[in-house]
């Protein structure tokens, strides 16, 4: 494992703690020889988690819109900056681009790349880790919500199991490191009976 693709919100968010937690995790993936890939911004978490990669020596690649540079303020002191067309394409490149991913908190759009993910995996896409960094409980409750859909047979149990969920930097790291891709095509077998 080499790139980690983050997920972060274009906001700072109400807590001083989620700022703190998107530099801390920006220098120790340095510490631990990661790159980053992420959505290009310079404001928000986006732009702390760059921030700190980057001004502890270590490599970033922003992956951005068009429309979007302008709006997240595209980040201009990165490794690389990626321009694309559309949200599709953002994802895609991010996605091909990182061997795991870490969801820092953050809004619908957070959400809604942390969930493509996930979903990728279950449909055999792609599989690498996947981790919810869960500052200040800010996940707990999309975590129970994914634990009920799993329990009313919405969603397998071993999507379940890729949705990792934890406060830990130190965790998040070495499930990323310790991560073994899984061959998830038995989740069609269900399709057939």
């Amino acid at each position: 494992m080499k790139s980690v693709c983050i997920f972060a919100g274009s906001s700072l968010g109400e807590k001083e703690s989620y700022r703190n937690i998107a530099s801390k995790l920006g220098q120790e993936l340095v510490k631990n020889n990661f790159s980053i890939v992420y959505g290009g911004g310079s404001v928000g978490l986006m732009g702390e988690i760059a921030n700190a990669v980057l001004n502890s020596g270590g490599k970033v690649t922003g992956v951005i819109t068009n429309r979007l540079k302008e709006v997240e303020v595209g980040h201009k002191n990165l490794t690389k900056l990626v321009v694309v067309k559309s949200m599709h394409e953002r994802k895609a490149k991010m996605a091909e681009l990182s061997d795991a991913i870490i969801s820092l908190p953050g809004g619908v759009g957070t959400w809604e790349e942390f969930f493509e993910a996930l979903a990728w995996n279950q449909l055999g896409i792609h599989s690498k880790p996947i981790i919810l960094l869960n500052v200040d409980n800010y996940y707990e409750d999309l975590y129970k919500f994914a634990v009920k859909a799993c329990s009313e047979g919405f969603i397998p149990q071993s999507t379940l199991d890729d949705f990792i969920l934890t406060d830990s930097i130190t965790r998040a790291i070495k499930e990323i490191i310790n991560f073994t891709p899984q061959d998830n095509t038995q989740w069609f077998e269900r399709l057939k009976n």
